[in-house]
């Protein structure tokens, strides 16, 4: 499968317009495309008691999962509108790394903030990452 990437990231930037962030005021979308061409999206979702916050990333991840979504991760992409340049957080890094290794694949990651869109792959984010195999 091909990944067009404009279109992923329409799908980001049209998840952060839809993002809940009165006290930041720094919005972040997300799109995760399988391989089976779905896109799923979420959005940043800020919470008074800070912490308890939750990331775009984070966001759409959790609705693959709950949809069924069991790997087939083939990209990412985040968009941060009010951001000179983005990636995904530790925590991010993390929650993705996770779903993608179900099936051990290795997402493409771009990341569009005002200065333009910059991309890696997933293992380059998180190398030696931590997963289900450490824990046997």
């Amino acid at each position: 499968m091909s990944i067009n990437s404009v279109e992923l990231l329409d799908a980001a930037r049209a998840a952060a317009d839809l993002a809940h962030a009165p006290y930041s005021n720094f919005r972040v979308g997300a799109a995760l495309l399988f391989d089976d061409g779905q896109v799923v999206t979420g959005a940043n979702v800020e919470n008074a008691s800070y912490g308890l916050s939750l990331c775009g990333e984070t966001v759409a991840v959790a609705r693959a999962m709950s949809e069924g979504r069991r790997g087939g991760l083939v990209a990412v992409a985040i968009s941060g509108p009010d951001a000179d340049e983005i990636s995904p957080c530790g925590r991010c890094r993390q929650v993705l790394t996770e779903l993608a290794g179900l099936d051990g694949s290795d997402p493409l990651v771009l990341g569009e903030g005002r200065s333009g869109v910059r991309e890696w792959r997933l293992s380059h984010l998180l190398p030696d990452s931590f997963g289900p195999a450490a824990l046997s």
